[in-house]
């Protein structure tokens, strides 16, 4: 650590105790903050708080408004107003001056007011753009500490559009000779690249090159970036896989200093980000999993102590080894070590273990039948999150024929459940699991009944639609639709004429519904009777408004008949005259109806007669508004998850403490979240030494003596199939290592009730029930719900013309391809013998650029596969389900003969299909023109049947769209191509744009269909030279506000290599080169001729420095982003 920290270390607490004596550790009882803090503390109530925060807020706000308070003074003044602030009273008068003390002050003067502005705003604050200049001049300055706070205050507030500023003197910073310069810079960029990708993209081998730094701490930071950058594109980083598995070589043999340990253990949240990493990069690929056998075995033999933070390295350990393409010997090492976690008598373990089985059983499903005990005996467990966790793993491993005991099992523990989000998640699984699983239409019902009892008002919405959509459409056979149906009916009117009031109003709303469209099924039931019990629920006070709506739309339906009419009359009277206006119209259309037979017929006619509905789930009758409101500024939708997302990223600090309870379920997390610190060793004794206060008195508790059990003889146990193979019940000594098995002293094993032998065979006739079918249970992937039979209650098919949905959209790779950064990358990293993977051959490059465009198609090369890895392809892949070959080799040349003739002599991009149905086949390409870009779809329709009424829409948030076809297209003929053309202009730059269609059309036999696409073009497509002269090129270079800067690779031209780069830029990329003057050349582009850039080129230091200049906000960017892509293809 050099010397200016250890004196700023040294001067923090008199910083804090603002006492005039500079070593004063103590808070000065003569300082006006002690005052403040003595005063509140004497108070008795909230009201004497505010009246003393008031006054002392009235004087700070007069003194820090004197122009005699010196710069001593206001970081005074600025602390009190800071605890003021924590205290939740507004200072905003003091926000202003908190800046002029980060400009003015001296360091430690400096160091409050960057506190203070830090605790003040927010990155949205208008204030924070007068600590633009500040942050510049204290990131150029020489002082280590001015430019620490200044890349600290960049890395909490900096919003996106202040990041072009900063951007090139914090990219200056990760070449710093002092590491906590290096490191803070590397984690600006990792928040810069979080909130605005796109503008540090350019900049992924300086990431690189932070991997490699010979400073530990700035190699972990730039871990962060890596591990998210994975998460996007694993593809474009398996390169690295070898650098990951080094640095990870070395952390297990304590190459790093002593300062990372934590309790003996080498760097711990270290490895667990390694693991995290190499998790991903190991997922469905055999090659690279290989890499990291070794370094995964040797991560799980030195877990050996017995803390928590080696439990959380081995969690992630066994994690990554069922994501990884599996290894049998590591799989037995990792399913040992699940072992023992659940075996241990620590609750917070046994938790954990059950979570690590729930994780990896669908990848080895035997694996719950070796602890099939241990997980009957949790099932009756005095903890309530271990009985949920446990649930979670039977959820699991349901099939077809335990899904009747898991699912009552599921039904017990809601019915005791007093937690609403633990009511909402099973109530959603049981719902789910009695869909796919029902062995009949009477347990279907029944079930479906509890569900909507006990989970009430707190489920989900979608459960009881999803129930009253299956039982609109019905099934496979008629016959089994209508004895469900009738089930239903009787079962709902048995419910009414109980006790009605006890039930959940959407248990209510279903029950209206469903007598209202199937109760003429029964046919001893008179319409009559069922109208007079749902009156009485028209009577109850307890129902909502809106569930005596349901009731008086199901009255509707039903009312025929002398009978039904005068119930229905004397209850449309009673609510004519509601308050309520929903209520007033049900009971008016009650009465209307129900007076006219006639009318009634036609409006609702019987079942069987109404025609089926087709539904645009696509909404494209909307599109017209979407796209007036999207001109006139509104923000574009946001699906709810990516709400969710950018919430919890914009939250600087999280303020809430640690709790005990972890997450419930597996299903939604992802292989990266933050787990548990918890996991055992799998050599390491069950009960040693631990951090665990909560049962550290004892072992009473686990004890199961006197627990009551539910389940026994009787009831549907007897009735079961017998299990498939005998059940196994485990011991603790095979799943214990050998240093285990022999130790015997009491923190190593704690004893257990000897079960009676009655209670032994009630668990064995339970798990026998639990657990059939599970070994038979084919392998999914880790996180999906395995289906080993077929679902019970399928929707029925539609008819084979039914809409497509959206093709799956191509991701551009945002990793810079490899570089010669990638030959050294991580060469002095930790010890001299540190190598990395060979970069990738020249040949294989070339068969890799080989898959491009030709130069004679334009500057078209971001729709091939870049060399990285990277999926850049501009367009989707056809839909799987066309049975169709999709490779045709004669399609690219049958459709050019296509284009139009004023097109077919210009450069275009590959024919590539979008989309195919049965009765249509979409191709496009795109074709330059000199002053647009024109984007040619060919509708190509391979039946002999003519399909008319063809409409093609497409839209975009960044182009402009408008077709070039005057007349529209009516009908495509039998084996016939129809061509539309549509022109393409800006309208705000981006790195590649993407366009979505939708074609509409109507077969010659069936109902109108749709289908959706997407095609994807880059930014160079758009690029055109801009002729100008070197006098004209320095008066917009002036006019120009918009720039950024960046250094470039110099192509190896012993001769010209200015002039080289330059020509294979305006090759590439169609840029005009305006002249070349000894070590400088100017450079000048478009897009399609209304939207100019400049760039200004210098040789320095064997690079290419880079100026680019625009009057367009996001082009420079944009721009050099290709330039980069363009020279590292060379």
């Amino acid at each position: 650590m050099s010397d200016v920290v250890e004196k700023t270390l040294t001067a923090l607490p008199s910083l804090l105790s603002l006492d005039p004596q500079p070593g004063s550790a103590k808070l000065s009882s003569t300082s006006k903050l002690g005052h403040l803090i003595r005063g509140i503390t004497e108070l008795t109530s909230k009201h004497e708080e505010e009246k003393l925060i008031q006054r002392e807020l009235s004087s700070i706000k007069d003194q820090v408004s004197s122009p005699n308070t010196t710069m001593r003074q206001m970081k005074e003044l600025m602390v009190r107003a800071i605890y003021c602030e924590m205290l939740g009273y507004e200072s905003s008068f003091s926000y202003i001056h908190a800046i002029k003390l980060a400009q003015q002050g001296n360091v430690l003067e400096k160091r409050v007011g960057y506190l203070a502005v830090s605790l003040f705003l927010n990155e949205s604050h208008e204030l924070l753009l007068l600590l633009v200049n500040t942050v510049l001049k204290d990131l150029q300055s020489t002082n280590l500490i001015e430019v620490c706070m200044a890349l600290t205050v960049v890395s909490q507030l900096f919003p996106k559009d202040m990041i072009p500023a900063i951007l090139p003197l914090v990219e200056e910073k990760l070449n710093h000779p002092k590491e906590i310069i290096r490191r803070k810079a590397v984690l600006a960029l990792h928040k810069f690249y979080m909130i605005a990708p796109n503008q540090v993209q350019h900049i992924h081998n300086k990431f690189r090159k932070a991997l490699c730094d010979k400073d530990p701490g700035v190699m972990s930071a730039s871990l962060h970036i890596y591990l998210q950058l994975i998460q996007e594109n694993p593809d474009g980083y398996k390169d690295l896989t070898v650098s990951f598995v080094t640095i990870l070589k070395q952390v297990l043999g304590g190459k790093l200093p002593m300062d990372f340990n934590y309790h003996s253990v080498p760097a711990p949240w270290l490895q667990i980000q390694l693991l995290r990493i190499l998790s991903l990069l190991g997922k469905n690929d055999q090659s690279t999993s290989e890499i990291m056998y070794e370094v995964l075995d040797e991560s799980l033999r030195r877990a050996e102590m017995n803390h928590n933070i080696t439990y959380a390295i081995l969690y992630e350990c066994v994690k990554c080894i069922y994501t990884i393409h599996p290894k049998s010997e590591l799989l037995e090492k990792a399913a040992k070590c699940i072992g023992n976690f659940v075996l241990s008598p620590k609750m917070n373990l046994k938790y954990l273990g059950l979570k690590a089985l729930t994780y990896v059983v669908q990848q080895d499903p035997k694996l719950a039948l070796q602890h099939q005990m241990t997980i009957i005996e949790c099932l009756d467990h005095p903890d309530v999150i271990i009985k949920r966790e446990t649930l979670e793993l039977l959820f699991r491993i349901t099939n077809g024929q335990n899904v009747t005991v898991i699912v009552e099992k599921m039904l017990d523990f809601l019915r005791l459940s007093k937690d609403d989000h633990t009511t909402t998640d099973l109530v959603g699984k049981v719902a789910e699991l009695a869909e796919k699983y029902a062995p009949d239409n009477e347990w279907f019902i029944e079930t479906m009944n509890e569900v909507f009892s006990v989970g009430g008002d707190t489920m989900q919405p979608d459960i009881p639609n999803s129930f009253l959509k299956l039982l609109s459409e019905g099934f496979d056979g008629v016959e089994e639709d209508r004895k469900l149906r009738l089930f239903a009916v009787n079962s709902y009117i048995s419910l009414l004429r109980g006790e009605p009031s006890k039930l959940p109003q959407r248990f209510l709303q279903v029950i209206c519904w469903a007598l209202g469209e199937y109760a003429h099924l029964k046919e001893d039931l008179e319409p009559a009777a069922v109208l007079r019990l749902l009156a009485k629920l028209l009577d109850m006070k307890s129902n909502a408004a809106e569930t005596k709506s349901w009731v008086l739309i199901a009255m509707t339906k039903l009312c025929s008949g002398a009978a039904a009419v005068s119930v229905a009359q004397d209850v449309s009277e009673a609510y004519s005259g509601s308050l309520d206006t929903l209520l007033r119209q049900r009971a008016q259309e009650l009465q209307c109806l129900s007076q006219d037979s006639d009318l009634h017929a036609r409006v609702l006619p019987g079942s069987g007669r109404l025609e089926p509905v087709e539904v645009d789930s696509s909404l494209s009758f909307l599109d017209g508004f979407v796209s007036e409101a999207l001109a006139a500024g509104a923000a574009a939708y946001k699906p709810p998850h990516q709400r969710q997302e950018e919430l919890t990223r914009s939250k600087a600090l999280s303020l809430e403490p640690y709790g005990l309870s972890l997450p419930i379920s597996m299903s939604s997390s992802s292989i990266t979240d933050r787990q548990s610190p918890t996991l055992l060793s799998m050599s390491s004794g069950l009960s040693g030494n631990s951090t665990d206060l909560s049962h550290r008195g004892g072992s009473a508790t686990l004890k199961l003596d006197g627990v009551k059990r539910v389940w026994g003889r009787e009831g549907y146990l007897s009735q079961r199939e017998p299990v498939e193979e005998p059940a196994r019940v485990e011991t603790p000594s095979p799943l214990r290592s050998p240093g285990q098995q022999g130790d015997g002293g009491p923190n190593s094993q704690t004893p257990t009730p000897t079960p009676t032998p009655e209670c032994d065979q009630d668990k064995q006739q339970l798990a026998s029930s639990l657990f059939v079918g599970v070994s038979s249970q084919s392998p999914v992937c880790l996180m999906g719900k395995s289906e080993p039979a077929p679902q019970r209650f399928r929707r029925k098919a539609k008819d084979s013309g039914a809409s497509m949905t959206a093709s799956e959209r191509a991701v551009s790779s945002v990793a810079s391809p490899s570089s010669s950064v990638d030959n050294m990358l991580c060469t002095d990293l930790l010890e001299p013998d540190f190598t990395s993977e060979p970069p990738v051959s020249s040949t294989e490059r070339t068969r890799r650029l080989s898959l491009g465009l030709s130069a004679s198609n334009g500057p078209c090369e971001e729709e091939a596969e870049q060399p990285d890895g990277g999926v850049v392809g501009g367009n989707p892949p056809i839909d799987r389900d066309d049975p169709r070959p999709q490779d045709d080799p004669d399609g690219d040349a049958c459709l050019t003969s296509h284009l139009p003739d004023e097109l077919s002599g210009l450069p275009h991009s590959e024919i590539l299909p979008v989309c195919s149905s049965q009765c249509l086949n979409l191709s496009a390409c795109h074709v330059q023109k000199e002053d647009a870009l024109v984007l040619v779809v060919f509708i190509s329709n391979p039946d002999e049947a003519a399909v008319r009424q063809v409409s093609a829409q497409l839209r975009s948030e960044e182009l402009e769209v408008s077709s070039m076809c005057e007349s529209p297209l009516e009908e495509v003929s039998g084996s016939s191509v129809a061509v539309r053309q549509y022109s393409l202009k800006v309208r705000s730059p981006s790195v590649h744009f993407e366009l979505g269609g939708m074609v509409s059309y109507q077969p010659s036999a069936g109902t109108p269909q749709t289908m959706q696409f997407s095609y994807k073009l880059p930014l160079s497509s758009f690029i055109r030279p801009l002729t100008v002269s070197t006098e004209e090129y320095g008066t917009m270079w002036l006019a120009f506000s918009h720039d950024t800067k960046q250094n470039l690779t110099l192509m190896g031209d012993d001769r010209e290599p200015l002039a080289a780069t330059l020509n294979a830029l305006k090759r590439k990329l169609q840029l005009h080169v305006v002249e070349i003057i000894g070590v400088e050349g100017i450079l000048a582009c478009c897009l399609l001729r209304d939207q100019p850039c400049l760039m200004h080129c210098r040789v320095h230091a064997g690079m290419l420095a880079v100026w680019l200049r625009s009057p367009i906000p996001d082009l420079p960017d944009c721009l050099l982003y290709h330039c980069q892509r363009a020279l590292q293809e060379l």
